[in-house]
């Protein structure tokens, strides 16, 4: 089988590669440096050149609360684009199927909990990362119309908030646990007795280790052929701040946690309800927070600090 992985070589992307190339596939493999996907003639080479039979569609431009304030228009002109142009390229090529990866970005700011697929339209997503869910919830609409007109089997997963072994530890673009424990790992280093986070510590979020999310990409790739988006995560949300002493706990970090409420807290919660892919692919998460962040921690602790400086 010929399969395309645009962001490849990416945080989720290079363990969807190892995880193909396990099943026996070498995927054609897509970085920006090769190919510009949000120009239409660079994404048009590309699906010459791959001629792909499956395609994933990882990549993305995205960061955490601070990354998404500073570049609102960028991070929806990019994902709105690449998703487009991988789209209709998929149409053009008569591709046998596209996986499209969406956001937990997508869903209004109040949706209700857990967050439930049919919760998805009712209401404006979270301000601050907006501008990005928007695109992502675009290429959903778009993924949709090309199968109703077209007959393009393309199928979009709405992953949770993703972590592991080899995320963005760049404190500029960041999520929350890569900067915990960056922060935390290096105040121990420097005899620091404080680190200071945003917000407030109350939000809830639920954190989704990177190798179920492959798992997941996997068995949708090879199950499912529906026209509904689909939750991807654990259904279990914790709080930043008990986030924040859990990762303390797990690097041995002892100062003081300062919580810098003058800035933003972004969604308010976040829980999935999970049960759509268990249904109709058979897919549940397998790792459990602690024992993932463990992993993380050791995998950085080995790098760094080449980690912190791999984006």
């Amino acid at each position: 089988m010929r399969v395309l992985v645009t962001g490849g070589g990416g945080f989720l992307g290079s363990h969807l590669v190892e995880r193909l190339q396990a099943e026996g596939i070498e995927p054609f493999v897509v970085r920006r440096r090769d190919y510009d996907l949000t120009d239409a003639s660079a994404a048009a080479q590309l699906f010459e050149d791959a001629r792909p039979e499956l395609v994933f569609h990882l990549a993305a431009e995205v960061g955490g609360i601070g990354a998404n304030r500073a570049n609102p228009g960028r991070y929806w002109y990019a994902n709105l684009m690449m998703g487009a142009h991988v789209l209709e390229q998929a149409r053009l090529h008569r591709t046998g199927k596209v996986v499209t990866l969406g956001t937990i970005c997508e869903y209004p700011k109040l949706a209700p909990l857990p967050f439930r697929e049919d919760d998805l339209w009712d209401g404006y997503p979270e301000e601050t990362n907006a501008p990005y869910g928007i695109a992502k919830k675009s290429i959903l609409v778009g993924a949709q119309t090309y199968r109703q007109q077209y007959g393009l089997d393309a199928i979009h997963l709405l992953p949770v908030n993703l972590y592991g072994p080899r995320d963005n530890f760049d404190l500029e673009t960041s999520h929350v646990i890569p900067a915990l424990i960056r922060k935390m790992l290096e105040a121990q280093e420097r005899g620091e007795d404080e680190i200071v986070l945003w917000g407030d510590g109350s939000p809830t979020r639920e954190f989704f280790y990177v190798e179920d999310c492959v798992e997941g990409l996997w068995l949708a790739a090879q199950r499912y052929d529906g026209a509904e988006p689909v939750n991807l995560g654990t259904g279990v949300e914790i709080s930043i701040g008990d986030l924040a002493g859990l990762v303390a706990e797990l690097t041995g970090y002892a100062g003081e946690i300062v919580w810098d409420t003058s800035k933003p807290n972004g969604q308010p919660r976040r829980r999935l309800d999970v049960s759509r892919a268990k249904e109709l692919f058979g897919f549940e998460a397998r790792v459990p927070l602690r024992e993932g962040l463990e992993r993380t921690i050791a995998w950085y602790r080995a790098t760094a600090p080449a980690a912190t400086h791999s984006r």
